[in-house]
């Protein structure tokens, strides 16, 4: 059956069984290999993919339970204010080893930063602790965000 649905803002038809995992659509169907492959099961993160601004894990999400949602991936996060920020914070202080999970980690801060502007390190680490990174860049990755949070501060004072 062909399921239509908007990515990144450009409605994308895919020719594919309901059940589909939308993980397999993005990158089989449509060519977006920005969304990572992990575990399958919802418990690592790198497949992480935004609907309608929350997180969610693609490769859980069937393609006939989008509807009318909007799906941003990371190919097109950094044309958000939050994804942009988080963008320039994860470059600034380096935060991927391997870089395997950072798109589903990129996307998971810029849902967070979306709705809390200035999370304290308890809303990171229960923000984040759905993705799992074997190389242990944590600290890292949380200072990218504490950075993406207080960008506007630091760019305005200088």
């Amino acid at each position: 059956m062909a399921y239509t649905i908007k990515v990144n803002g450009v409605e994308r038809t895919a020719d594919v069984d309901g059940d589909t995992p939308l993980l397999w659509v993005l990158r089989d169907v449509f060519g977006m290999t920005g969304t990572k492959f992990g575990c399958g099961a919802s418990l690592c993160g790198a497949c992480t993919v935004h609907q309608d601004g929350n997180a969610i894990r693609s490769c859980i999400t069937s393609i006939d339970s989008i509807g009318g949602s909007s799906i941003t991936t990371i190919e097109a996060i950094g044309d958000t204010p939050s994804g942009a920020k988080i963008q320039k914070a994860w470059l600034d202080l380096e935060a991927p080893q391997c870089g395997y999970c950072q798109s589903g980690q990129i996307m998971s801060a810029a849902a967070l930063l979306a709705g809390n502007a200035h999370p304290s390190d308890n809303d990171i680490d229960e923000a984040m602790s759905g993705n799992i990174c074997r190389c242990g860049t944590y600290s890292r990755i949380r200072e990218a965000i504490k950075l993406a949070a207080g960008e506007n501060a630091v760019k305005q004072g200088g």
